[in-house]
């Protein structure tokens, strides 16, 4: 499965100040295959060491950080040589071994040849009792695959043309529009979990079935995850953590019209109705990977994280192929619904998804009096402010408020009507399923 990402690993592998590099993600994204591929593809040899399932390799770091002696020890354990000069080394669920993480910072400074990338978990990584090598380790952090992506893995090379042309003339055919949209659709059932997608797409001649298939997946995926919180965070911590994640699926489905709200505090845990008491799984969450947060800003101005409170702010599932599976809609019911008004919640997770596969470290919106936009960019010192529209009404009253008060040069709309860029003009209409692609087409 082609992931964006392997092409920062090609520049990472020609770079000439090269550390090695930590690939994060939440679980199942798809981070060891990914490094397994970079390394059957661009090296001679790659050699895998799994902490998860060898707990002796811990053994190896235990006397001392020096990188001569460890890389023997791997060797020996291989019953093979490792090539320091034209070998990939893989460290994989690096978070099971906290002293293999502090032995990059030795692997930097004295063995800077190596070829070194480590995969880890988001939550395993931050939560290590040994010093982070802070300064001499590169990072790279893995999403579920993006709408982009999933073309990729279903073979859509002619629309994938069409959406590159797109960037170029500012349009796009009807034709290509209507296919990118019956694919977004599935997308809105599949989601991008590697795993899920791999068994929907060996059994896509039967769609239906496929689908059937994909819920069970993402429904054993959700169990794998509840497992994680316990082992991570202990039985009673878990419980709470347990109750957040479920319920902000719940909260967002109550999004009946207009924009989804801030998230509210009094529903997750019964007897717990504030932040300070929420705080914690919350973090853990957002730490973990699995959830977004947006902040809510009640102006739009630089810096925008000034005119934001800690307490107010929206959060999304990490994953919109999970959220549907969580709402426990059937297939049936997101592929044959329009994703008008009432659908509104699953247009904006997915824009935060897209948002956050395409680099965006912080998700801003806006509220300032009876007005709100869902999304705030900013683009070289300009904030863009982004309205998103699920239906067909993309009358956006808060979007003609915010160009009034504060005269961005560029503002967008995402909806579900084609493709049509004007030069010169400040508001552009780009459909919801171009959103990775918002910072090439506006500027």
């Amino acid at each position: 499965m082609e992931r964006l990402a392997y092409q920062q690993l090609l520049s990472w592998k020609t770079s000439i100040r090269r550390k090695p590099l930590l690939l994060q993600g939440a679980r199942q994204v798809g981070k060891s295959y990914l490094l397994e591929n970079f390394g059957q593809r661009e090296f001679k040899n790659y050699h895998v060491f799994n902490f998860e399932l060898d707990r002796r390799l811990a053994r190896i770091f235990s006397q001392d950080f020096v990188p001569e002696r460890i890389l023997t020890e791997l060797s020996l354990h291989l019953s093979g040589k490792i090539d320091p000069k034209s070998d990939l080394i893989i460290f994989d669920e690096i978070q099971e071994c906290p002293r293999a993480i502090t032995s990059l910072k030795y692997f930097c400074e004295k063995m800077p040849a190596l070829a070194l990338c480590c995969a880890g978990s988001l939550l395993g990584v931050k939560l290590s009792p040994e010093p982070f090598p802070v300064g001499k380790v590169e990072f790279l952090n893995l999403y579920p695959l993006s709408f982009e992506e999933f073309l990729l893995a279903l073979d859509e090379q002619m629309l994938l043309e069409r959406l590159n042309s797109a960037l170029n003339t500012g349009m796009l055919p009807e034709m290509a529009h209507v296919k990118l949209w019956e694919r977004l659709k599935e997308y809105f059932v599949v989601g991008g979990m590697p795993e899920v997608i791999s068994t929907y797409i060996l059994q896509r001649k039967f769609r239906a079935e496929a689908m059937r298939e994909a819920r069970i997946i993402q429904a054993g995926l959700v169990e794998s995850y509840y497992k994680d919180f316990a082992k991570h965070s202990g039985k009673l911590n878990s419980i709470h953590i347990v109750s957040v994640f479920e319920n902000v699926p719940m909260q967002l489905s109550r999004n009946i019209e207009g924009s989804v709200k801030r998230y509210k505090f009094k529903e997750a845990i019964p007897g717990k109705r504030s932040f300070a008491e929420l705080q914690g799984p919350i973090t853990w969450l957002e730490k973990a990977g699995l959830l977004i947060k947006v902040k809510v800003c009640n102006r739009a101005e630089l810096p925008l994280e000034t005119f934001c409170k800690e307490n107010q702010f929206k959060l999304f599932l990490f994953d919109i192929g999970l959220l549907s599976s969580m709402l426990a809609l059937s297939p049936e019911t997101v592929l044959h619904q329009d994703y008008g008004i009432t659908k509104g919640y699953f247009a904006e997770n997915f824009v935060a998804q897209e948002f956050v596969a395409a680099g965006n470290k912080q998700l801003y919106s806006w509220t300032e009096r009876n007005s709100e936009i869902e999304y705030l960019s900013v683009v070289k010192e300009n904030i863009i402010p982004v309205e998103v529209k699920a239906g067909s009404r993309t009358r956006a009253k808060s979007l003609q408020q915010f160009l009034i008060k504060y005269k961005p040069e560029r503002a967008v709309k995402i909806s579900i009507r084609p493709l049509k860029i004007k030069d010169g003009q400040v508001i552009q209409n780009i459909p919801i399923y171009l959103t990775g692609r918002i910072g090439a087409l506006s500027g």
